[in-house]
């Protein structure tokens, strides 16, 4: 084995993510993937890394510290949220692709803002692969380690080879914070809600209450339904709007499970399911109805801002020393 990252403490919520196990939902198995696509995608381009095949490690607000187990150095890189990142004590910001040299500790501390960082590897991840993919999912325990979210202790055991770059920061606007309502697609059961709850869901901001990888609830104005809120179970997708009993917001994240039972209201727009996926419990948005074509072009937006990140590369610099090497 070419070396390995040592987790030297992991967060809850820490786990190994590739783009997702795609493809398979209609035989009852859940995609996985990154919470934040933008940030899981930026990490691996600023690394030359295939943008979705190349596993790498989510971080949660509980944070992670790693250690470099290896005989040579190794290329990493960083980003989403507002984490504070440390090479051995220094500052280098909370966006970056650095050379991580054997024995040199990486750690990530949340910051004010933002619930998911990213942190890859030159090559990805050489986790095992499982239906497909090397992505975590903890429910049905298949991906990344030993289906489960990573520990103190864990090796996470890398591919071999160099990389043809040097340090640098990352300059990702498209990843900042942005007050800008969340864009939905009404649909597929909108039909289950009349006039005056479409205008309650617009018109009102939401407070997210609770949410993890399967799902984010919010409190808000109730939204009640017109035809009832059971259906035939019908397939999910990411981002889906479920209204249960409750009459509360629930919405589908990454985990989210292939089928489901309540009428959908409509769907979060890929552009903006990272910046949802971003948020704390307690923290609000606001909702604005668009058009499957102005969702496209959104989405296609996001991707090519995404796919420059190689262009959006910028000298680093580090902080001064505070402290010494991490045990």
């Amino acid at each position: 084995m070419p070396g390995a990252l040592r987790i030297l403490r992991a967060g809850f919520g820490a786990t190994i993510q590739d783009g997702g196990r795609h493809g398979q939902l209609r035989y009852g198995i859940t995609p996985a993937g990154p919470m934040d696509w933008r940030a899981f995608r930026t990490a691996n381009l600023a690394l030359g890394n295939h943008a979705e095949r190349a596993a790498a490690v989510e971080i949660g607000v509980g944070g992670i510290e790693v250690f470099c187990a290896t005989t040579t150095p190794i290329g990493v890189a960083f980003c989403g949220g507002g984490f504070s990142w440390r090479r051995d004590g220094r500052q280098v910001g909370c966006a970056a692709r650095l050379i991580l040299r054997p024995g040199e500790t990486l750690t990530a501390h949340p910051g004010r803002h933002g619930v998911f960082a990213y942190l890859a590897v030159s090559g990805g991840l050489a986790t095992p692969v499982e239906l497909g993919s090397r992505a975590t999912h903890t429910r049905s325990g298949i991906g990344g380690i030993d289906g489960r979210m990573l520990r103190d202790g864990d090796l996470l055991p890398l591919f071999a080879g160099g990389w043809p770059f040097g340090e640098a920061r990352i300059s990702a606007p498209w990843l900042d914070g942005d007050p800008a309502p969340v864009r939905v697609v009404l649909g597929p059961q909108d039909d289950y809600f009349g006039a005056a709850a479409l205008n309650a869901f617009f018109g009102a901001e939401f407070r997210l209450t609770a949410g993890d990888r399967m799902a984010y609830r919010l409190e808000g104005p109730e939204i009640a339904h017109e035809r009832g809120f059971n259906i035939v179970s019908d397939g999910i997708a990411l981002g889906a709007i479920q209204i249960a009993g409750d009459r509360k917001p629930l919405i589908l994240m990454a985990d989210h499970p292939p089928t489901g039972g309540y009428p959908k209201l409509g769907h979060v727009i890929r552009a903006d399911i990272g910046r949802l996926a971003q948020l704390r419990p307690g923290e609000t948005c606001r909702f604005l109805p668009v058009g499957v074509e102005e969702a496209r072009a959104a989405w296609l937006a996001c991707e090519n801002a995404v796919a420059a990140t190689s262009r959006h590369l910028r000298p680093l610099q580090s902080a001064p020393h505070f402290g010494g090497r991490s045990p």
